[in-house]
């Protein structure tokens, strides 16, 4: 296993690429951003990420935003996606978050691969070419097409040592990572995604922790001290508490934008844009957020 990657564990927040009303990037705000996930118990960011928006950045936006990021860290681990469906681009960026201070990167295979050799011809192109880059691969076929069964990610495990993590992200991802833990041949550690919707089941199926995004990452990391302790019942209870919130918000570009807009009333951001193309909230949409939350009771700060 990839030492940089060897202990991550616990709550990798996918953080926010923070924006102004008029699509600008807000660098000030991954500074109060980056604060406020750790404060909730982050031990890591995964930044440039599908929620992220980094596909609406430009390269030297991406490093920016890589670069404000590693200064917040104080420490914190940062994972820098730089998935491209250009092979080249993703080598120049991952060449310049790990000059930036990056600890390691993330990449999801492209669309258009369709077998096993595909994937294995992709990646020996990737490494050969990024070299001992510590990686997280994103096991995401939602969004990517790639549907990576175990024994091929065992193929890529034993072939790339740079793996160090996996984000597994696949339907129905408990059964996936049942059969992970019981398969692959060498260690390797799970976050899982998909907003979190599944994490207590993916934590008793032996994931190491989320790597995901919610306006209550103390949430996240909750459920995960307390599974770790052995107390599942209420790492139920916590995770039920919240989970009408997290639903409304695993809705695509539209529950990003929700979250982000509670994230603004939390004092993490400035403004809860989306750069376009992306949707804005209407009054229809902030009074059915406001009802919810207002029923939940959540903490505001």
């Amino acid at each position: 296993m990839s030492n940089a990657l060897e202990h991550t564990t616990g709550l990798h927040v996918v953080a926010q690429t923070p924006f102004l009303d008029d699509g600008t990037l807000d660098l000030p705000s991954i500074d109060t951003l980056s604060a406020f996930y750790y404060r909730h118990g982050a031990q890591g960011l995964t930044v440039l990420g599908v929620s992220g928006e980094a596909q609406k950045l430009t390269v030297d936006e991406t490093i920016a935003v890589a670069a404000r990021y590693v200064a917040a860290a104080e420490g914190h681990r940062i994972i820098a996606g730089v998935s491209h469906p250009n092979l080249a681009t993703l080598v120049e960026v991952t060449a310049q978050v790990m000059a930036e201070g990056a600890d390691a990167v993330m990449i999801c295979p492209p669309s258009g691969i369709r077998t096993d050799e595909d994937l294995m011809r992709y990646f020996d192109a990737v490494f050969s070419r990024i070299g001992d880059v510590p990686t997280v691969l994103q096991d995401f076929p939602a969004s990517s097409g790639v549907m990576m069964s175990v024994p091929a990610l065992d193929r890529l495990l034993s072939a790339f040592p740079q793996i160090g993590v996996i984000k597994e992200e696949d339907f129905p991802s408990p059964i996936k990572i049942t059969r992970m833990r019981a398969e692959l041949s060498r260690p390797v550690r799970i976050l899982t995604g998909n907003n979190g919707q599944f994490l207590v089941q993916e934590m008793e199926r032996g994931a190491d922790g989320p790597m995901a995004g919610f306006s209550y990452p103390e949430m996240l990391s909750g459920v995960y001290d307390l599974m770790t302790a052995g107390k599942r019942a209420e790492a139920h209870d916590l995770f039920n508490r919240y989970l009408p919130l997290l639903k409304h918000e695993a809705q695509g570009q539209w529950g990003i934008a929700l979250r982000k807009e509670m994230m603004r009333r939390r004092g993490a951001l400035t403004s809860n844009a989306l750069r376009g193309p992306g949707p804005k909230l209407t009054e229809a949409d902030l009074a059915e957020l406001d009802f919810l939350v207002g029923r939940m009771d959540l903490p505001q700060g």
